[in-house]
């Protein structure tokens, strides 16, 4: 006989309730970077204009497995966002500064191996 998740779910105890809470928050913000341009209401277009690159180069960009930090934050902050970068251990959290200096453009040739 098939029961109802919110009848079943009132069975659990608090911490339970909680864990799976969290884990649907959790899971609710782990997107990739054409789901949240997407979910910003943003074409890959409007991206480009804001960063001064062709289209392709935003749809390139968004199939990466691998890029420099200035670029995921051009990106970001392309969709009026901000990139932080965060160590999660055990005992907590702690926000990685060390990448807010970084020169806007990367060094020409560097970015011709990345590509």
């Amino acid at each position: 006989m098939a029961h109802k998740w919110r009848d079943i779910r009132g069975t659990f105890p608090p911490e339970v309730e909680e864990r799976i809470r969290r884990s649907v928050e959790e899971a609710a913000i782990v997107m990739r970077l054409y789901q949240l341009r997407e979910a910003r209401n943003l074409t890959q277009d409007n991206v480009a204009k804001v960063l001064e690159i062709h289209q392709g180069a935003v749809s390139r960009m968004e199939k990466r497995r691998d890029m420099y930090v200035s670029t995921l934050r051009s990106y970001i902050e392309a969709m009026g966002g901000q990139l932080q970068i965060k160590a999660i251990f055990p005992e907590g959290e702690v926000e990685i500064d060390q990448f807010e200096d970084l020169p806007e453009s990367e060094p020409e040739e560097l970015a011709t191996v990345q590509s």
